[in-house]
C-alpha cells in the first residue's frame, strides 16, 4: 500500500490531510471526490504543481475503481500528450493499439469516410488502452506521490455548511465524509467533483442535470478476427446505435456492438456463436469472419448534462460535468481536458499570485475555467449527440443526406480538416500539456 493511503480509521500520514493545533478538520488547497479516470488524473496534474491536495475514493487499497474494466478506451493525440507530461502512459505495461486510420460508415447508407493520419501529417490520431491496465497504470503513478492524501475507502456524504450564509467568506467547503471509523469533516479551497454520470457531488451543490435516453445498449467485449488490426479503427453506424472495431495492441479488437434497449438482455443472452453472427450482420466483412470474444459487458447510452459545472467553491469535471453519447470516443478526451484547464488555470494563478496567496476557489478563476472549457464543451457535446441522433434516424429521406455528408467527409478537405481536429483532441483553446509531449515535466 502506498504511504499516503488511509486505513479506514486513520488519517493521511503525509503532511497532506493533518489537523490543525485547534483539532479543526484536515484543509487541502483542493478535495477531489473520484478516483476513476478523470480524478486521479487531476490529482497528478495538481500535486505535480505543488499543491495540498486530498483525493476521496470509494475503492479500498489494492482495488481499481468499477470504470477500469475491459472496456477499451480511445485515446486522441492530445491526451496522449497530456498523460505522457504526467508520467502515466510510461507505465502502461501491456501494448497499446495506434489508431492510424478512421473508418466511418453507415448500414443502409451509401459511401464511407476515411481519415488517415498521414495525409494530415501524423503518424496516428491516437491510441487504444484497455480500461483496466489503464487503471493500473494511474494507481502506479499515484503511489508515486507520497504528498497526495488518498482518503479510501471513503464515501462522500454532502456538504456541511452547504446552507451557511458566511462559507464564502470562510474561503473553505466543508464536506461529511464516511469511513471504517464513522463520519468525519474534512475541508478544501475547491471542492471538484470527479464522481461520475450519477454525481452525489452535483446532487449536493444543487445543480440540476438534463437527461436523455438514447434507449441504446452497448454492449462490450474483446474481439478475434481472421484479419489482424492494421491500425484503422471502424465506426460503423446503424439506427441502434454504432458497432466499432478498435485496433487494440495485442492483435484482437475492441468491439462495440450498439443494440436497442428493448433488444439487448436477449443480444447479451446469446451463446458466443450467436453473439459473433449478430455482431458480424451489423458490421460487415472489413476484417473477415469474426473468431471468437471475451467476457462480454453492457452499458446504457444516456446523455447528462449538468446545467452549469460550477459553484461557489467548486466545479464538476468529466461525467459529473457531461456524460455523452460514446460514438466518436469523445467522453474521456473530454473530461480529461477538462481536468487539465482546471490545473493549468490554478498553475497560472500560483504563478502570479505566489503560492502563500493562491486561492484555487476563487471565483475569478472558476469563471475563468467556464469560459475556457465553453467552447471544447459546446462543439463536442454538438458532435456527439448530432452524430448519434443523425445515425439513428431510419427515416428514408436522410439516407441521401447522409450519404453526401460521407462523401463530404471523404472529400473535401476543409470539412476533413474539421474532423480531423476533433479526432485528434484539439477543439477550442486546448490545455499546454495536450498541445506537445512534455516528458520532462512529469
Amino acid at each position: 500500500m502506498p504511504a499516503s493511503s488511509l486505513s479506514s480509521q486513520s488519517a493521511p500520514t503525509s503532511r497532506s490531510g493533518a489537523s490543525d493545533a485547534s483539532g479543526e478538520a484536515p484543509l487541502h488547497d483542493v478535495l477531489i471526490v473520484g478516483g476513476g479516470l478523470v480524478g486521479a488524473s487531476l490529482a497528478i496534474a495538481l500535486v505535480r504543481i505543488g499543491l495540498d491536495v486530498g483525493l476521496i475514493e470509494a475503492a479500498s487499497p489494492g482495488a481499481l475503481p468499477a470504470a477500469f474494466d475491459q472496456r477499451n478506451l480511445s485515446f486522441a493525440e492530445a491526451t496522449v500528450n497530456a498523460l505522457t507530461a504526467l508520467g502515466v502512459m510510461q507505465k502502461l505495461r501491456a501494448p497499446t493499439g495506434a489508431i492510424e486510420r478512421i473508418h466511418l460508415s453507415r448500414q443502409g447508407d451509401f459511401g464511407r469516410a476515411v481519415l488517415d493520419a498521414r495525409r494530415h501529417g501524423r503518424t496516428q490520431f491516437g491510441q487504444v488502452v484497455v480500461a483496466r491496465d489503464f487503471g493500473e497504470a494511474l494507481e502506479t503513478r499515484l503511489a508515486e506521490l507520497p504528498q497526495l492524501a488518498r482518503y479510501r475507502p471513503m464515501r462522500f456524504l454532502g456538504l456541511a455548511n452547504s446552507t451557511d450564509p458566511g462559507m464564502a467568506a470562510t474561503g473553505v467547503r466543508q464536506l461529511r465524509v464516511a469511513d471504517g471509523g464513522g463520519e468525519r469533516l474534512l475541508r478544501a479551497r475547491l471542492l471538484v467533483g470527479a464522481d461520475g454520470t450519477r454525481s452525489g457531488v452535483r446532487d449536493a451543490l444543487g445543480i440540476h442535470a438534463r437527461q436523455h435516453d438514447y434507449r441504446q445498449s452497448l454492449l462490450v467485449t474483446r474481439l478475434r478476427a481472421e484479419r489482424a488490426p492494421d491500425g484503422t479503427a471502424y465506426e460503423r453506424l446503424t439506427e441502434h446505435g454504432p458497432t466499432a472495431l478498435l485496433p487494440r495492441g495485442d492483435r484482437h479488437y475492441g468491439l462495440v456492438l450498439g443494440v436497442a434497449r428493448e433488444q439487448a438482455d436477449a443480444v447479451a443472452a446469446l451463446d458466443q456463436s450467436g453473439f459473433l453472427a449478430r455482431a458480424q450482420a451489423s458490421f460487415g466483412w472489413r476484417v473477415g469472419r469474426f473468431l471468437g470474444c471475451g467476457e462480454r459487458s453492457a452499458y446504457p447510452a444516456i446523455r447528462v448534462l449538468a446545467e452549469r459545472t460550477t459553484a461557489s467553491r467548486a466545479v464538476l469535471v468529466g461525467n459529473a460535468a457531461q456524460t455523452i453519447h460514446p460514438i466518436g470516443a469523445q467522453g474521456f478526451n473530454l473530461g480529461l481536458r477538462d481536468a487539465l484547464t482546471l490545473a493549468e488555470l490554478i498553475e497560472q494563478g500560483r504563478a502570479g499570485a505566489g503560492a502563500g496567496d493562491l486561492d484555487c476557489g476563487a471565483p475569478a478563476l472558476l469563471q475563468a475555467y467556464v469560459s475556457r472549457r465553453r467552447e471544447d464543451r459546446k462543439r463536442t457535446l454538438a458532435f456527439s449527440d448530432g452524430l448519434a441522433r443523425l445515425s439513428a434516424n431510419p427515416a428514408g429521406l436522410l439516407r441521401p443526406l447522409r450519404s453526401l455528408g460521407l462523401f463530404a467527409f471523404d472529400r473535401l478537405p476543409s470539412v476533413q480538416a474539421a474532423l480531423v481536429g476533433g479526432a485528434l483532441g484539439y477543439r477550442g483553446e486546448v490545455p499546454a500539456l495536450c498541445r506537445e509531449p512534455n516528458m520532462d515535466r512529469a
